[in-house]
């Protein structure tokens, strides 16, 4: 049996669901499908996100931050300490340099997820099911025919894939996708630690990649910060692998002790560091959106922030558009704006990568040298701070 919908979103990670509720808020007929049960969601999902401040204006805007806002923790400082040297480097970056309010706010996966859950709810032309997932899709000028993984048939204007980085929607049009492998892999979890984090994000940077812990609300009375490390396939696999004892020491000794005797609270969550880039972020009748149109390695907070500008780009162009939705006309223009942002993104965020993980004295020199000439130079300095938080 066919039915009919204006908008049917396929993926129901962080992104879909952030454009499932952005659609809705505006009064399209949204149909978004999710592959993943809730129970397994639960189990798998142990990360945070940094929601930066054009992305938290955006979340604010669609009625979803107020339902997040309390399990937040607030990111002033951005704090960036070099322990490879010979000499501790360590240079703060001040939101009220740039700003009257806080880089970004740091929110559990989790939280996001049961606050976005909540605000479909309230939208009755929002329909969200799980257990599904895209088998094919056919297109003509008019619509995009999907047909679901249990046989229904829906046919809408619009078909945003939102399926991730190894998407199914973006093979089956036939689009390219540019891969970068750095060797690395990146653990997430999120630990309580002897000294307050005072709501500054600290980077820890020695070879390999860097040690980033993140402010998190107090868990059970303690100071807590959710960390993602990055380092060398083989030793990320080394680390995970250790008993929790061995494991507390070792992130504590990587950390340099910038917040006291870490202690790991949750699992680990374990994915390979790369970078993509989808050729287009179109095909006929169809957005790329997220990392089923780029990825980019887990440094600066990049990665659902760029998803969160691309959601934004597409709704204004629907909403302004005198075409339909999914016109080629609006897709064009959705390409033409957001690929090149996602490009230099990825570009940069990729040589931040492999200068972050170099090895040498060479290369810890210049890091050094680097780092100081960002923070003491003050226009460049705040340049970079606005360009990091997307608001140039």
């Amino acid at each position: 049996m066919k039915k009919q919908k204006e908008i049917v979103i396929s993926g129901g990670g962080l992104a879909g669901l952030i454009a499932a509720v952005a659609f809705g808020d505006s009064g399209y007929e949204v149909l978004c499908i999710d592959p993943t049960d809730e129970n397994k969601f639960k189990r798998v999902d142990l990360r945070t996100t940094a929601y930066l401040q054009p992305s938290q204006l955006f979340l604010q805007k669609i009625g979803v931050w107020p339902l997040v806002e309390h399990s937040s923790a607030p990111l002033k400082i951005m704090r960036i300490a070099d322990i490879a040297g010979e000499k501790l480097t360590v240079k703060d970056f001040n939101s009220s340099d740039i700003s009257d309010v806080p880089f970004g706010w740091n929110v559990r996966n989790l939280d996001m997820r049961e606050g976005l859950l909540a605000r479909i709810k309230a939208l009755p032309n929002v329909v969200y099911e799980t257990g599904l997932s895209t088998a094919s899709t056919t297109s003509r000028s008019t619509m995009a025919r999907v047909t679901l993984s249990n046989r229904r048939i829906i046919d809408c204007k619009l078909l945003i894939a939102a399926d991730g980085r190894d998407s199914s929607i973006r093979e089956q049009a036939g689009v390219a996708m540019k891969r970068t492998e750095f060797g690395q892999s990146a653990l997430s979890f999120s630990v309580t630690h002897e000294l307050p984090h005072n709501n500054i994000s600290t980077e820890v940077h020695k070879v390999g990649g860097p040690f980033t812990l993140v402010p998190l609300p107090d868990f059970e009375g303690n100071p807590s910060s959710a960390v993602v490390w990055m380092d060398k396939t083989d030793d990320i696999n080394n680390i995970k692998a250790l008993p929790p004892a061995a494991f507390n020491a070792a992130i504590t000794q990587r950390s340099g002790a910038v917040l006291g005797k870490l202690t790991a609270v949750t699992n680990c969550a374990k994915w390979p560091i790369i970078s993509q880039l989808a050729d287009h972020f179109f095909a006929e009748r169809t957005a790329f959106i997220g990392e089923t149109a780029h990825v980019v390695p887990p440094i600066g907070a990049q990665g659902l922030n760029l998803s969160i500008g691309d959601i934004e780009t597409l709704l204004k162009l629907a909403k302004s558009s005198s075409d339909d939705i999914g016109s080629l006309t609006v897709l064009k223009k959705y390409h033409k704006i957001r690929r090149p942002i996602a490009q230099s993104r990825v570009i940069g965020v990729g040589l931040l990568n492999r200068a972050s993980k170099a090895e040498g004295p060479i290369a810890t020199r210049a890091r050094a040298l680097g780092l100081n000439a960002i923070h003491n130079i003050k226009p460049l300095r705040h340049a970079l701070m606005q360009l990091g938080i997307g608001l140039r």
